[in-house]
């Protein structure tokens, strides 16, 4: 019987092709071969192009576009929108916030700095717009203060330094100056709460002394061409008086120990004699007075100036004067005659008429008062002329000023 294996035809390139052959029992048959008619190309992808990519264009990319770029779009720069130039991804600058970026407007503006992160002082980055400096840190003692500002006299930072002080003001007269340097006595610049003048030397004997103080009569301290003398006291009765000329007879100022009077005239016919000795027509009483402290001495003083008063007489002038009115006020005539019988007696007496004035005797603490103004004692009238030792407190009265705590001054009062 004849039997017949089949093998299937395989087409490969190239190859033979081999077809079944019948088998028998019989004499063998020849193998016949053929030559195929179909073609490929070879790569084994099956589509004709032979580079192997499967997109039948033959560039090897695969996107069947033939450029070989791989973006489908046939430019050739791989960037996909077909106009060949190969754009490039995001980046800062292009007015689009992308990620990793603060803020992008396209450039720097005062809230976005270059680098497409916000705008802050004490970043490190100098905005142009936004900062006058930035130096990267909180420090308000360089120079690159607050608020990104270059550091300034008068910015009220201390300048570490550069800056003696720094007051954030322009005022001169303060214990900062414009420049900011410490305002000092002889800096030329008068310092509102701690001088009274600077002249810009340390000068002792003109008018504002080293110690940037106003030169007056009393300072101690010689002013060349305005005092003759100066002892650094308000006391009249010495060889300096408060006019700050040396004392001499005829002044109105007695020089206690030197004169016995001194009425201020070189009347011979008065209660005092133009050698300043009295006349013996006069009784005197003449004492300085400290401000703010009793006066017991003066007290008894006054009350032995009384008792001459009361032993003498009769009177055709009284007088009340002192530092600070050398000539006072004078009552003359009768009236004169009753305010200091009065005052000797300690007798009350108000409202006496005399050369325009109105004078007043009476008691007030432990002895009498006499004043030239009003129409009673023991006011605090300012300013005023009041004469009374014996308060027992520091309210003794005054010349030309107030009577209730006043200045230190010395008091005279004369019935002659």
């Amino acid at each position: 019987m004849r039997r017949f294996l089949y093998v299937p035809a395989v087409v490969l390139p190239g190859l033979v092709l081999l077809t079944g052959c019948p088998t028998t029992d019989g004499p063998a048959t020849s193998l016949t071969s053929f030559e195929s008619t179909e073609t490929g190309d070879g790569d084994g992808d099956g589509d004709g192009d032979g580079d192997g990519d499967g997109d039948g264009d033959g560039d090897g990319d695969g996107d069947g576009d033939g450029d070989g770029d791989g973006d489908g779009d046939g430019d050739g720069d791989g960037d996909g929108d077909g106009d060949g130039d190969g754009d490039p991804g995001p980046y800062c600058g292009d007015a689009h916030v992308d990620p990793g970026e603060e803020c992008d407007v396209g450039n720097e503006t005062m809230f976005c700095d270059a680098d497409c992160t916000y705008a802050v002082c004490g970043d490190g980055y100098h905005n142009m717009l936004s900062e006058q400096c930035d130096d990267g840190n909180n420090s308000n003692a360089d120079g690159c203060v607050g608020p990104c500002l270059i550091a300034a006299c008068g910015d009220n930072f201390l300048y570490e330094g550069m800056e003696e002080c720094d007051d954030g003001d322009m005022d001169d007269a303060d214990d900062c100056k414009n420049d900011c340097t410490t305002a000092f006595c002889g800096d030329g610049i008068v310092h509102a709460q701690d001088e009274d003048c600077d002249d810009g030397n340390m000068a002792d004997d003109d008018a504002c002394t080293a110690q940037c103080t106003d030169s007056f009569c009393g300072d101690g301290v010689l002013w060349q061409g305005m005092e003759e003398c100066d002892d650094g006291n308000m006391v009249d009765t010495d060889a300096c008086p408060t006019s700050c000329q040396p004392a001499v007879c005829g002044d109105a100022f007695v020089h206690m120990g030197v004169e016995e009077c001194d009425d201020g005239n070189m009347n011979p016919d008065d209660f005092c004699a133009n050698d300043c000795t009295s006349t013996g027509m006069g009784v005197f009483y003449l004492e300085n007075f400290t401000n703010g402290q009793n006066s017991p001495a003066q007290c008894v003083a006054w009350t032995t100036f009384r008792s001459q008063v009361a032993m003498n007489g009769p009177y055709s002038t009284v007088v009340i004067r002192g530092s600070n009115d050398p000539i006072g006020v004078t009552c003359n005539g009768a009236a004169a005659n009753t305010i200091c019988q009065a005052l000797g007696n300690a007798q009350t007496v108000n409202n006496v008429a005399c050369d325009g004035r109105t004078w007043n005797v009476g008691n007030c603490g432990n002895g009498p008062e006499v004043n030239a103004q009003g129409n009673s004692v023991c006011q605090c009238t300012n300013p005023a002329y009041t004469v009374r030792p014996c308060i027992n407190n520091s309210n003794w009265g005054g010349i030309n000023t107030a009577t209730c705590t006043g200045p230190t001054q010395s008091m005279e009062v004369i019935c002659g």
